[in-house]
């Protein structure tokens, strides 16, 4: 059995954005929602409530620490800090391709080009061929299913080519985009 290269399968978050902010320096929890709101706000619609949610998560699963600011007349404050151990989660999203779901590739991959620009501009080159590749896997897979549904089956044929014609798209989106850098 042929295994393929790993890629985001679940629900999509804005988990790696507000991780990435953290990778060349500490942050706040406040600045580093602001930064994904101003930077990638029509990629992630990211409530403050949520932002916070999500970096506790990242605190309990060890990829970032926190740090306790005192401050005078007010609450501390929190010092995020990436660890070892986010930083290589980050590095190793970094470099995985988001599948062939129009959806994963709108908010992950851009997200992902986003850090590229910032951290590593010498692999955006090698970041755009991993998912034309992975969109054109994607787009063989669903000729093939199509291939094996009867004509009855006028539905399915309908979403696969939706599908199909989707990827297509991303295609030429990714073409097009990749001029840009």
């Amino acid at each position: 059995m042929k295994t393929s290269k790993p890629h985001h399968i679940g629900t999509l978050s804005p988990e790696m954005a507000l991780l990435g902010l953290l990778y060349d320096r500490p942050g706040h929890g406040y600045d580093l929602h602001r930064k994904v709101n101003i930077d990638l706000g029509q990629v992630w619609h990211l409530s403050q409530s949520q932002a916070y949610a999500i970096l506790k998560r990242l605190e309990g699963r060890g990829d970032i620490s926190v740090e306790e600011i005192l401050q005078e007349k007010l609450p501390p404050r929190q010092l995020l800090q990436m660890t070892i151990q986010g930083r290589q989660r980050f590095l190793d999203w970094l470099e995985t391709p988001s599948g062939g779901s129009t959806r994963a590739i709108r908010m992950e991959f851009v997200t992902r080009l986003y850090f590229m620009q910032q951290y590593f501009p010498e692999r955006l080159g090698s970041a755009f061929g991993r998912q034309r590749q992975e969109a054109e896997t994607h787009i063989q897979r669903l000729e093939k299913s199509r291939l094996s549904l009867s004509a009855e089956q006028l539905y399915n044929r309908m979403s696969l080519d939706l599908r199909v014609a989707q990827l297509k798209t991303v295609l030429e989106w990714l073409d097009e985009c990749e001029k840009h850098f």
